[in-house]
């Protein structure tokens, strides 16, 4: 393991992703000099150099960044989704630069402070910036790494002291076996990651190898009906933890909470889904087991804004337009049923963005069920992320056996003339590649439509 009493520099190799970025943050507040290369300059990235770091954005200025450090004093980070091929990275492992992987990094830390990790393959991201807000607003001194922007705060990274860290516990590629949770949250365990895993049962004993990191039993919770240990939460009666009942009022959720010291009355959460529902239950039952009093539960719950691109809703009027980050089948369900629940009898309009060649192959009828759910289906090309095309695995393939009349492969640049074309009431578009940089361009449309 690298030791840290040498280090003064960090490289940051993919400085801009989301988890990246804010590992990045929590060092350029301390004592050492923050490097990084990433291929595009964002809104995180511009931040991150306001704050004192170096970043480039080509692979040759970030070589000639990294040759001008020393490996006596200097970490390179990367993540899985950097290419083997890269440049940078065959430099710094062929001259024997400390190297790290961001999940053995965010490990590092985790390792001294009491931290609260939420894993499973969708909602972490969610449950993670809920759990974090509750603790904030209890005033707890917390440092927070986060999958997303939240809304509150508008960053993936809070850091006000060491009380707790709260931090995603990440499935893909065995990064949350670097962690040492001392109290855990599991959301869902749905297949996913089959380039990894194989199957379900293998990320199964994952989940499990995972929880049995966790010193004291009683300190893992689960949304209730996963096949893995831990103290149910959800809407039975067997449940620890329990939501007695819920209304939907003025696009609201209106609930009582069961806990083991009494039930918690006339809650209100406006995220919508059922989905989210649990997932702000999970988050509560492991703030109430870290110690947070009741009394802090209605105001966290009712004063959260959400995350963006997790149902972001970008305009209400001429139509509903929706963002939302759904990338995998179940994700899509959960979307429908939200919609289905708080726009209820009106037509909807999926425009899915498939992420991943392999996951597409692997989940290609599940993915064809959800979509069908929807009044009407247009996709995108696949995004690719990290992944070569696979030959005959495309979105014309997915779209055939949708079964579904108003469907339709269609290319980026015709994507706002054949939502205006839609007499659909609500446009929701779904997809973890770069979709949602066509939300502004919709909104504009919509709005000079009308």
């Amino acid at each position: 393991m690298v030791n840290f009493r040498n280090i003064e520099n960090l490289y940051f190799l993919g400085i801009g992703g989301i988890g990246m970025s804010a590992l990045a943050r929590y060092y350029a507040g301390g004592k050492y000099k923050v490097y990084g290369y990433d291929s595009t300059r964002t809104q995180l990235t511009q931040e991150l150099e306001d704050e004192g770091a170096q970043v480039v954005y080509h692979e040759e200025a970030g070589l000639s960044l990294l040759q001008g450090l020393s490996k006596a004093n200097t970490l390179v980070v990367f993540t899985p989704a950097v290419a083997k091929t890269n440049i940078i990275l065959s430099y710094a492992q062929t001259n024997q630069f400390p190297i790290l992987k961001r999940a053995q990094l965010l490990g590092e830390i985790t390792k001294n402070h009491p931290t609260l990790a939420v894993a499973g393959t969708h909602g972490k991201t969610t449950t993670t910036s809920i759990l974090a807000h509750i603790l904030k607003v209890a005033e707890v001194r917390l440092t927070a790494f986060l999958g997303g922007i939240t809304e509150n705060y508008n960053t993936n990274y809070l850091n006000e002291g060491n009380e707790a860290i709260v931090v995603e516990a990440d499935e893909f590629d065995r990064s949350f076996m670097h962690l040492s949770p001392s109290i855990a949250g599991i959301t869902s365990l749905d297949a996913d990651h089959l380039d990894i895993y194989k199957n379900k049962a293998s990320l199964e004993v994952s989940y499990r190898a995972f929880i049995s990191k966790i010193e004291q039993p009683e300190n893992c919770f689960k949304i209730e009906g996963l096949a893995i240990p831990g103290q149910p939460v959800g809407f039975s009666a067997t449940c620890v933890y329990q939501i007695l009942q819920y209304t939907v009022r003025e696009g609201k959720y209106i609930f009582d909470f069961k806990t083991p010291n009494g039930v918690l009355r006339d809650l209100e959460f406006a995220l919508p889904g059922r989905h989210n529902l649990l997932n702000a239950a999970l988050a509560m039952a492991m703030a109430l087991h870290f110690g947070v009093a009741p009394k802090h539960m209605a105001s966290a719950l009712r004063s959260f804004k959400g995350i963006k691109r997790r149902f972001s809703i970008h305009c209400h009027k001429p139509r509903v337009l929706i963002e939302d980050y759904a990338h995998h089948p179940q994700e899509i369900k959960a979307m429908h049923q939200a919609v289905s629940e708080m726009y209820p009898n009106k037509r909807c309009l999926a425009v899915f963005q498939p992420h991943l060649y392999s996951r597409t192959q692997d989940f290609a009828t599940e993915f064809q069920e959800s979509l069908a759910a929807f009044d009407e289906v247009l996709l995108l090309p696949i995004y690719p992320a990290r992944e070569q095309a696979i030959p005959g695995v495309n979105s014309e393939m997915l779209l055939s056996d949708i079964e579904n009349v108003q469907k339709k492969c269609i290319q980026k640049t015709d994507l706002v003339s054949e939502v205006l074309q839609s007499d659909a009431e609500v446009v929701i578009l779904l997809g973890a590649g770069d979709i949602g940089l066509e939300a502004e361009k919709i909104k504009k449309a919509l709005k000079r439509e009308n």
